[in-house]
């Protein structure tokens, strides 16, 4: 596996749909960001799109990886990879937002993201249809940061 810098377009929405699953959004945010992606041979098992911000933040909109391959610590690598190079970029902070449940949660925290505020009825009111997971509506997103200089 390989991990690379690339542009945000290069990337297949198929794999970005499984982290936001909503295209008009992604298509809202893709041309603004920078593109981390882990690859073998030609395919995208893995994609990171982070929006740079001022200040030295920057924010994580989408982390995923491709369905067939979770599990297997491509997305811990790429994650950390990724935090490497915002850091190398003079990004001192990252932020991202995401449900208040579910194992994206836990991966975020083990990585050292700590939750800094709760933003209620967010997928409520910023998505055209309800998101499930394990049986649960997501309801509220939870923003998480992590200083790199920790």
């Amino acid at each position: 596996m390989e991990l690379v810098e690339v542009s945000p377009t290069q990337l297949p929405m198929s794999l970005l749909l499984e982290a936001d699953p909503c295209e008009e959004k992604i298509q809202g945010y893709l041309d603004r960001c920078w593109g981390f992606a882990a690859k073998q041979q030609d395919a995208y098992l893995g994609a990171c799109l982070v929006l740079p911000g001022q200040n030295g933040t920057a924010e994580i909109l989408n982390l995923a990886v491709q369905p067939g391959f979770q599990g297997k610590g491509i997305g811990t690598s790429l994650l950390r990879w990724t935090l490497k190079q915002l850091s190398a970029k003079g990004t001192s902070r990252v932020a991202l937002g995401t449900g208040s449940f579910g194992p994206q949660l836990t991966f975020y925290q083990r990585l050292g993201f700590r939750v800094t505020e709760v933003q209620r009825d967010y997928f409520l009111t910023h998505y055209p249809e309800p998101l499930f997971e394990q049986g649960i509506q997501h309801r509220d997103r939870l923003w998480l940061s992590l200083d790199l200089a920790e």
